[in-house]
């Protein structure tokens, strides 16, 4: 079977408050956001299948996959097997899009601090954090696409590494990066930039099982969009091209020039 990818958005940050809290850099859970985490943890019914657990670099996604998915003695969920989920695999691809303080993360070495061994720092690349023109996490709509093709091919990459042909991974990045990251644009408003709620899951698997394609298209299960929408007929590849045209449209505001997003 092709591996299994549960794409988490993080539980609510101060940031998620009010417009004037995306001026905190990298900001932390709110109270509330670490009882969606817990309620995330509880509800969650794949917590044996998990073989890897990875997030954004951001604190907030980091300590969103800490405190939903990561092994409690304490915990009835887990057993053996997953054990060895630790440390949290963190990808700079992940991050969210604009370049507003609240959506830029902190130096690695402060993470390294925060975190020490419960988070594997590998990945990061220095300079991370630079979404200035001319990086290659500068966000426009161009480099996003090339972002969120490399963040799939590292969690396939990943998922490949963990020896288990059937492996499930817990992936939590950020609302509107996730629409890049699964080319599904359904339920975007012109007022919010995703229709992803704090903390909501939804699940995946490559289309291509071989591992070929260059892209790691990702496709979401029947069980997973069942769940959300019921008998909702899902999209074809046409609506969701159109689709993400009307947030290119609808979502003008969210852009500087040349189709650079500001927010």
């Amino acid at each position: 079977m092709p591996p299994t990818i549960h794409l988490v958005r993080h539980a609510q940050g101060y940031h998620n408050l009010s417009p004037e809290n995306e001026k905190l850099p990298d900001p932390d859970l709110t109270p509330l956001g670490l009882q969606q985490c817990a309620d995330l943890r509880a509800a969650f019914p794949h917590h044996a299948r998990l073989r890897r657990l990875v997030a954004s670099g951001m604190r907030r996604t980091l300590y969103t996959c800490l405190h939903a998915f990561a092994p409690s003695t304490d915990d009835d969920n887990t057993d053996n097997n997953n054990q060895g989920l630790l440390p949290v695999i963190a990808l700079d691809t992940l991050q969210e899009v604009s370049d507003a303080p609240s959506d830029t993360g902190s130096p690695l070495a402060k993470l390294k601090e925060e975190f020490g061994d419960k988070v594997d720092l590998s990945r990061m690349r220095e300079g991370w954090n630079d979404k200035a023109e001319g990086s290659y996490f500068e966000p426009t709509l161009e480099k996003l696409a090339t972002r969120a093709r490399d963040a799939r091919r590292a969690l396939r990459e990943i998922a490949a590494a963990s020896g288990d042909d059937d492996a499930h991974l817990a992936v939590v990045s950020h609302g509107a990066f996730l629409h890049f990251l699964t080319e599904e644009w359904h339920g975007i408003t012109s007022t919010y930039p995703t229709s992803w709620t704090n903390c909501e899951y939804r699940t995946y698997q490559f289309v291509d099982p071989t591992g070929q394609d260059p892209d790691a298209e990702l496709r979401e299960t029947d069980e997973s969009w069942r769940r959300r929408h019921g008998s909702l007929k899902v999209p074809s590849a046409e609506e969701q091209r159109e689709l993400r045209e009307m947030m290119v449209r609808e979502l003008s505001p969210f852009f500087k020039v040349k189709g650079t997003l500001k927010n």
